[in-house]
C-alpha cells in the first residue's frame, strides 16, 4: 500500500519522462522485443474505450444540471476554437512564404481522400445524426456530442432531481475509472516510445527534416506565442504558467498517444485539478477535441503550399486566405476522417487545380513524417483545449465578480 501511495503522489511528469527515456533506450537496444510495446497499446485502447461513454454521460449530466448563463461560455469557446484554427492556418501561410520548400514525390498512397469540402460537410452532418449506440461503439464524437446535448436538455426538462443525481454519480464513477487508468500512463508511454523507436530508429528525427522543421516551428509559434497571447488578452496576466502546465500535463501524453480522443479523459482530469467548473469543461473538452484543431489546420496548409511550391504554382494573397478558410473548416472534420488531417490535403490542393495523383503523393509524404507531425499536432490540439477552456472559465468568473482560483491546485506548488 505504501508503494502505491508513493507512486500516485510522486510527480506525474517525472514518471512520464522516465517512461520516455526507458522506452527509447529499450527501443534501440532490444528493438526486436515487440512485447515491450504492448502496454502502450493497452493504455491507448483503454482510454479510447472509456472516452466515448465518459463524454456521453458527462455532457448529458452537465447540461441536465447546468446553471443558468453557462450557454454564453459555450458560444465564446466555439468562437475561440474556430478563430485560432484560422490564425494557425495564417501562420502556416506566412511561414511557407519565408521558408519555401521543395519535396520529392516518390510514391503514391492508395488511400481514398475526400472529394471536396461539400463532401466533408455532407459526411459530417450525416455522422452527427448517426445511431447513438453505433457512435458510442465506434467513437464518433460529433454524434456523441449531439445526442448527449439533446438528451441532457431533455433530462433537464423532465427528469427529477433523483434521476439527475444518479446520472451524476455514474459520471463521477467513470471519472474515477479514468483516474485509475491515468496512473498507468508512464508505463503506457514507455511502450509507445519503444514501439516508435524500434520501428523507425533514430531516423524518425531526420526523415524529411526541412518539412518537419517547418511544420513543428509553425505549431510551436501557435502553441507558445499566438495562443498564449490570445489567453493574455482575456486574462490580462502572464499566461505562461497555465500554458506550460497544459503542455506538460496534457501535451506530453497526447504527443505519444497521438489520439485526441484518448486524451479527453486526461484533459478532463487536468481541468478538475485546475479548479474549473465541471459543467463547462465536460462539454468544452470533447468539443475542443473535435473542432479545436490548430495542428490540423497547419498541416493541411503547409502540405498544400509546399506542393504548390514544388510544382511552381504561384499562390496570391486572396487565394491564400481562401485556403486558410478551407483549412479551418476541413480541420474541424479531421478527427472524423480516417488518416486525420493528411487525407484532407487533396481537398485543399484541389483549389489550385492540382490533380489527385499528385496531391496523394503529398499525402504519402505526410505519412512518412507523421511519426513527428501527428504527435506534435495532437499535443498542440489537446493542450490548447485545456488552455482555452481555462481562459474562458477564468475570464467569465472575473467578469461576474466571482473569486478566481487561477491554476487551481497548481498554484500551491
Amino acid at each position: 500500500m505504501d508503494i502505491i501511495n508513493k507512486w500516485t503522489e510522486s510527480s506525474f511528469i517525472l514518471k512520464i519522462l522516465i517512461g520516455v527515456i526507458i522506452g527509447a533506450i529499450l527501443g534501440i537496444i532490444v528493438h526486436e522485443w515487440s512485447i515491450i510495446g504492448f502496454p502502450g497499446e493497452i493504455f491507448v485502447e483503454a482510454l479510447k474505450a472509456i472516452a466515448p461513454i465518459l463524454v456521453f454521460i458527462l455532457v448529458a449530466s452537465a447540461i441536465s444540471k447546468a446553471k443558468s448563463g453557462i450557454g454564453s461560455k459555450y458560444g465564446m469557446i466555439i468562437i475561440i476554437f474556430l478563430a485560432t484554427n484560422f490564425i494557425a492556418a495564417m501562420v502556416a501561410v506566412i511561414a511557407c512564404y519565408f521558408y519555401p520548400i521543395n519535396i520529392h514525390f516518390s510514391s503514391v498512397s492508395n488511400a481514398a481522400a475526400p472529394g471536396g469540402l461539400g463532401e466533408i460537410l455532407y459526411d459530417m452532418v450525416l455522422s452527427i445524426f448517426s445511431n447513438p449506440i453505433k457512435s458510442l461503439s465506434e467513437g464518433e464524437y460529433l454524434s456523441i456530442l449531439f445526442w448527449s446535448v439533446i438528451i441532457g436538455f431533455a433530462l433537464r426538462m423532465v427528469a427529477n432531481d433523483t434521476t439527475k443525481d444518479v446520472i451524476e454519480d455514474i459520471s463521477d464513477a467513470l471519472t474515477k475509472v479514468v483516474g485509475i487508468i491515468i496512473q498507468f500512463a508512464p508505463i503506457g508511454v514507455l511502450g509507445l516510445v519503444f514501439t516508435a523507436v524500434s520501428e523507425n530508429g533514430l531516423s524518425i528525427f531526420s526523415q524529411y527534416g526541412q518539412l518537419i522543421f517547418l511544420i513543428v516551428i509553425c505549431m510551436a509559434v501557435v502553441g507558445f506565442i499566438v495562443n498564449p497571447f490570445i489567453s493574455f488578452l482575456f486574462l490580462r496576466r502572464n499566461p505562461y504558467p497555465l500554458v506550460l502546465t497544459c503542455f506538460r500535463e496534457s501535451g506530453v501524453t497526447a504527443f505519444f498517444s497521438r489520439s485526441s480522443a484518448a486524451n479527453i479523459p486526461i484533459n478532463m482530469h487536468l481541468c478538475e485539478r485546475l479548479g474549473l467548473e465541471k459543467d463547462f469543461f465536460s462539454v468544452s473538452i470533447p468539443l475542443g477535441s473535435t473542432i479545436n484543431t490548430n495542428g490540423a489546420a497547419i498541416t493541411i496548409t503547409v502540405m498544400t503550399l509546399v506542393t504548390c511550391h514544388t510544382l511552381g504554382i504561384s499562390v496570391s494573397l486572396p487565394i491564400a486566405i481562401v485556403l486558410c478558410f478551407i483549412s479551418t473548416l476541413a480541420a474541424c472534420g479531421a478527427s472524423g476522417v480516417v488518416g486525420g488531417s493528411l487525407l484532407l490535403i487533396p481537398m485543399a490542393c484541389s483549389i489550385f487545380g492540382i490533380s489527385p495523383d499528385v496531391s496523394m503523393q503529398a499525402v504519402a509524404v505526410g505519412f512518412v513524417i507523421s511519426i513527428i507531425q501527428d504527435s506534435c499536432e495532437t499535443a498542440l490540439n489537446s493542450a490548447c483545449d485545456v488552455l482555452f477552456t481555462s481562459t474562458v472559465e477564468y475570464y467569465n468568473r472575473a467578469k461576474n465578480g466571482e473569486p478566481v482560483n487561477y491554476m487551481g491546485e497548481f498554484a500551491k506548488k
